[in-house]
């Protein structure tokens, strides 16, 4: 008769079973080989490994047995677990932390970039030189690629304090690719004549919806979410400190705290208002609802399709996304010649840099007097006198 094996039994004619204590439960795994007396005696040797393993705190059980049901229960003790099972998991706790709308951003990264382009790869073995051959071969721009990593970035930094990892490999860095110029300029405002074309298509609470967008710069998030209570008529202003996105179940606080802001509410962006009181003013909450349902719009997505692309395509005005609105109120406001600085603060942005770098081709250079009040101040006739004989 053969010796009795502790904990090593032959389970079929292909299979040998052990069994070993691991967090006080009992378990049962199952390894691929046929029970001969060499194989079981491997499989004991197997399961010493295992145990001692255990004594000293390294074991991984999902490393050991990735493809076993108990897996998911206890997961991984270090960093083999691979990229994609990680990122499953780091999502579902990130959801209760961050906005909706970036939630929905990362797991389209996850999921479209990440997991078919390095999923498998264990975390210990992500490097730069992996993320960079992954993300060579994307036709993206540099913002997208940034996002990617960005993304991946901010869950390797979470592996670390899980500890599952001793360093984040991005930190400090990003792969980006050398771009072309661009030929095609997403910022492309409504001139006059269009915006009369697209305000003459549209009717009832689509018009107001739309004359408010334009004089206002609000971003369509904004817009829907916006409540008469919001309104300060005594001040003509509108407060904005929240935003509605198709991925969020309600509206949720800005990314920044120039979001939150209060917007002067011109002539038209007030006569627009007035106009749809009309409608909606009675309920006292959400000012633009979605006159297919009778109600609020349930997201920004949900303007394109309801009024928008019909509205272009009647107005006979070639197309661009609703968001070119936002775009058209900076342009006139800055071709009006207001201020760059009372343009950001309008636009909720938390200084005019971005406005002047985006929009500097509408602030006026004509009759430019740059440089006047100096030259009035300091260059007199006596110190260019004085230059001449230096020279």
């Amino acid at each position: 008769m053969g010796r009795k094996r502790s904990g090593v039994r032959a389970a079929s004619k292909t299979s040998i079973e052990i069994s070993f204590q691991y967090e006080g439960e009992q378990c049962r795994e199952r390894i691929p080989l046929e029970p001969s007396p060499a194989n079981l005696k491997r499989a004991e040797q197997h399961k010493a490994a295992i145990e001692l393993a255990i004594y000293n705190g390294t074991f991984d059980y999902a490393a050991t047995f990735p493809h076993s049901k108990r897996t998911a229960k206890v997961g991984y003790k270090t960093g083999q677990i691979p990229l994609s099972t990680y990122l499953e998991s780091w999502l579902e706790r990130k959801e209760k932390a961050l906005k909706a709308s970036t939630i929905d951003g990362y797991r389209k990264i996850v999921n479209g970039v990440l997991i078919p382009k390095l999923g498998p790869t264990p975390l210990l073995s992500i490097t730069r030189k992996s993320v960079r051959d992954a993300l060579s071969g994307m036709d993206a721009s540099n913002k997208r690629l940034a996002n990617v990593q960005s993304c991946l970035r901010s869950a390797l930094s979470d592996a670390v304090d899980d500890e599952l990892i001793e360093t984040n490999p991005l930190a400090g860095w990003t792969y980006s690719v050398k771009e072309k110029p661009k030929t095609v300029d997403d910022i492309d405002p409504f001139s006059p004549d269009e915006q009369r074309e697209l305000l003459a298509a549209a009717t009832g609470q689509y018009r107001n919806f739309l004359q408010f967008a334009l004089w206002t710069g609000l971003r369509t998030s904004e817009l829907v979410a916006l409540e008469w209570g919001d309104v300060d008529w005594l001040r003509g202003e509108v407060r904005i400190s929240r935003g509605l996105t198709m991925a969020a179940k309600e509206a949720e606080l800005p990314k920044t705290s120039s979001g939150i802001r209060s917007v002067k509410l011109l002539p038209l962006a007030l006569a627009a208002l007035q106009d749809q009181k009309a409608h909606t003013y009675i309920e006292g909450k959400a000012i633009f609802h979605d006159p297919r349902y009778g109600k609020p719009f349930e997201g920004d997505q949900a303007i394109r399709k309801s009024f928008w692309m019909p509205t272009i395509r009647k107005a006979k005005v070639r197309y661009r996304n609703p968001y070119q609105t936002r775009h058209t109120y900076a342009s006139m406001m800055l071709s009006a010649g207001e201020h760059p600085m009372w343009v950001a603060k309008q636009m909720g942005h938390k200084d005019w840099t971005m406005i002047a770098r985006v929009y500097g081709r509408w602030i006026p250079t004509e009759n430019d007097t740059s440089g006047r009040l100096a030259v009035e101040k300091f260059g007199s006739p006596v110190q260019s006198a004085q230059g001449s004989k230096t020279a």
